[in-house]
C-alpha cells in the first residue's frame, strides 16, 4: 500500500508530537505532565463500541494512532478483568503509533482511531481519513474530540488543533465513505471529554438501496463509562 504524503506542517507536527511523548507537556492551567499519551481511549467507549467490534466477523485490529494502549493489559474492563483482546473477542492487534516509532500500517478486518485526528493539521484530513477507509476490511471505529485539549504544543498552541463540530466530522466521512462503499462506519464525537454524540452505523452502499433520494442523519447523545 502506497504511503501517504503529509504536508509540510503534517509532517511538522508528527515531530512535536515525538517530542512531547517523550519530554512531556504543559498544560492550560500553567501545570506540567511529564508522563503523557499513556491512557488507553478506547476504554471508555468500550460498552458503546462493542457490539460493532465484537461482531463474529471482526477478528484482526488495527489500533491506527494508539497511544499507550495495551491490547493484552488485563485491566482493560476493571469489572471482569479481561484485556482488550478479550472484551471484544479479537484475535490479532497491530498498532500504528508514528509518536512512539510504531511507522507499520497493516490492513485488518477493523480499524480503531480513538482521539487521533483533531491532532491532525487541517490539510491531511482527507488523506488521513481516506488512509483509515483504505486500511480497512470491513469496520471504522473512530473517535474525535471536537473541544479543546488541556494540554499545548510546545510552540504554545493547543493541542487539538483541528477543532470542529460533530456535524462538520459526519460530513467528512460521509463524503470519503462513497470511495469505500462496503465499510461500515461507527462515528463517535465528544463534545466534551464525557459526554457527546454517537452517529448512527452506515454503509456509503446501503445508501443506493434506499428508497427515495434522502439520506437522514441519525444519532444519540452520550456519556462514556
Amino acid at each position: 500500500m502506497e504511503e501517504i504524503k503529509l504536508s509540510k506542517k503534517g509532517n511538522a507536527l508528527i515531530k512535536l508530537y515525538e517530542e512531547m511523548a517523550v519530554k512531556g507537556i504543559d498544560r492550560v492551567d500553567g501545570t506540567r505532565k511529564e508522563q503523557v499519551y499513556n491512557d488507553f481511549q478506547l476504554r471508555k467507549f468500550r460498552h458503546i463500541c462493542k457490539h460493532q467490534i465484537s461482531s463474529e466477523k471482526i477478528k484482526t485490529v488495527l489500533d491506527y494512532g494508539g497511544g499507550g494502549s495495551d491490547w493484552d493489559d488485563p485491566g482493560f474492563d476493571p469489572g471482569t478483568k479481561q484485556s482488550a483482546k478479550q472484551f471484544f473477542q479479537i484475535q490479532r492487534v497491530h498498532t500504528f503509533e508514528p509518536a512512539r516509532g510504531l511507522m507499520e500500517k497493516k490492513k485488518a478486518d477493523c480499524v480503531v482511531c480513538m482521539d487521533v485526528l483533531e491532532h491532525i493539521f487541517i490539510e491531511d484530513i482527507p488523506k488521513v481519513v481516506s488512509e483509515l477507509f483504505s486500511l480497512s476490511k470491513k469496520l471504522l471505529v473512530v473517535n474525535v474530540a471536537c473541544y479543546k485539549a488541556a494540554a499545548l504544543l510546545p510552540n504554545g498552541e493547543n493541542a487539538h488543533i483541528t477543532v470542529r463540530c460533530a456535524d462538520w466530522w459526519k460530513g467528512v466521512f460521509d463524503v470519503i465513505s462513497s470511495n469505500y462503499k462496503d465499510i461500515e462506519v461507527f462515528l463517535i464525537c465528544s463534545n466534551t471529554f464525557s459526554s457527546g454524540v454517537i452517529f448512527k452505523s452506515f454503509k456509503f452502499g446501503d445508501w443506493a438501496l434506499t428508497e427515495g433520494y434522502t439520506t437522514n442523519i441519525s444519532f444519540q447523545t452520550f456519556k462514556p463509562t
